[in-house]
């Protein structure tokens, strides 16, 4: 039903991906591979309710929290019914331009300078600066670890668990076990949680993400938040806009009261209340389109690197479309590599190093398959000019 072969140019779209290479990797023109967004087109249902909307003309103050039935809130609670099968009290949502300025709030509200936040490593780099950023200390745990999370959360000035669910950028999905067990060792030792869900729509088959306010209970003292977009799942970050579920009703008050004056937030963007409610409300025959295209380009990421470098044991992510590239096998200096891809081969491919784990390269394959051979393909001849062992 939907072609996603089709190659959009997105040079001169002011992209971060295409038009902002330069400012990251030092060299214009390089074929991207890097920024978590995609190179197609938002599902059709969504540009015809935006072309809809624009065709009315006028764009006057708004509110999130009107519309009734027809409304952002309740397309939310249809999408969590209909793809979770959770129940979501649409009483305990919030708003906020974007999943980063939800942390950003909350690490204000509920930790002070020089407090810890646990993470798990490799680390989104969002997380790093805006943890860091507030003077906050990051602290972090490998991903399976369990005694590391409990020794680092049992510090007497660990305040917030920080979950990437599921995980960018290794694409793990957590189990409905390990997420019980984060939040009992939350709960046991004073931290807060914050689970960054925005990566959950794009789970594969024979994977099920668990939001956590099925494994947290509502209420007053309850430290956890969920905070979340349909941007990343249907392609439509640039317009912005982000939701959260705030357990405890004072809390989420105290949160709305920071976003509508200390933060100015008078008003949502309408587009992008807009592009959410068609999404949830029509866009699952794309996104269940989307992943299956995917995990196609998954396949032949895998096929195409056992081929060329034995030695890398890969396998494709529970959930998303970065694919995370141990190359540590094969002996290779990170500079050194990301030189080749650069000068040699014209690509653009994260290092594992932004993410706090050098030897690895995350490589954004959300795009059409024929782009994403490229990419492998330039990855597969760089690392094995390189390889000592």
């Amino acid at each position: 039903m939907y072609d996603f072969d089709e190659a959009r140019d997105r040079t001169g779209t002011w992209s971060v991906q295409w038009d902002g290479v330069a400012d990251r990797f030092g060299v214009p023109d390089l074929l991207p591979f890097t920024i978590s967004d995609m190179d197609f087109a938002s599902p059709p249902v969504v540009l015809d309710a935006l072309r809809e909307r624009v065709g009315h003309g006028v764009f006057g103050y708004t509110d999130w929290r009107l519309g009734g039935d027809d409304g952002f809130r309740e397309a939310i609670r249809h999408w969590y019914a209909s793809r979770y099968d959770t129940a979501i009290d649409t009483d305990a949502l919030v708003y906020a331009p974007s999943v980063l300025s939800q942390l950003s709030q909350l690490l204000r509200m509920w930790t002070e300078p020089g407090d810890g936040v646990v993470v798990h490593t490799p680390t989104y780099d969002g997380f790093r600066k805006a943890v860091t950023g507030l003077g906050r200390e990051l602290r972090g745990v490998p991903v399976g670890d369990t005694a590391a999370l409990e020794r680092e959360l049992a510090r007497p000035d660990s305040r917030m668990l920080l979950l990437c669910s599921p995980h960018n950028p290794t694409g793990r999905v957590w189990t409905e076990k390990e997420l019980t067990d984060f939040h009992e060792l939350a709960e046991r030792h004073g931290a807060t949680v914050v689970s960054d869900e925005i990566h959950a729509d794009l789970t594969t088959d024979g994977h099920r993400h668990v939001p956590f306010s099925r494994i947290a209970e509502p209420g007053p003292g309850r430290g956890w938040a969920v905070i979340t977009s349909g941007t990343k799942a249907f392609n439509f970050p640039a317009l912005s806009g982000s939701y959260g579920i705030i357990g405890d009703p004072g809390e989420r008050a105290e949160f709305v009261r920071r976003m509508e004056t200390g933060e100015g937030l008078a008003s949502p963007a309408v587009l992008s209340l807009t592009a959410h409610i068609a999404a949830y409300r029509h866009g699952a025959p794309w996104l269940d389109g989307l992943r299956d295209y995917v995990a196609g380009t998954m396949a032949m990421v895998g096929e195409r690197l056992r081929a060329g470098l034995p030695g890398v044991d890969w396998t494709p992510p529970q959930a998303g479309y970065l694919a995370w590239i141990d190359l540590r096998p094969l002996g290779i200096d990170e500079d050194r590599l990301q030189e080749e891809l650069i000068r040699t081969e014209r690509v653009a491919i994260m290092p594992g190093g932004t993410y706090g784990t050098p030897g690895f390269v995350r490589l954004n394959v959300g795009c059409p398959r024929a782009k994403a051979e490229r990419g492998v393909d330039a990855l597969v001849r760089a690392a094995g000019r390189l390889r000592t062992r």
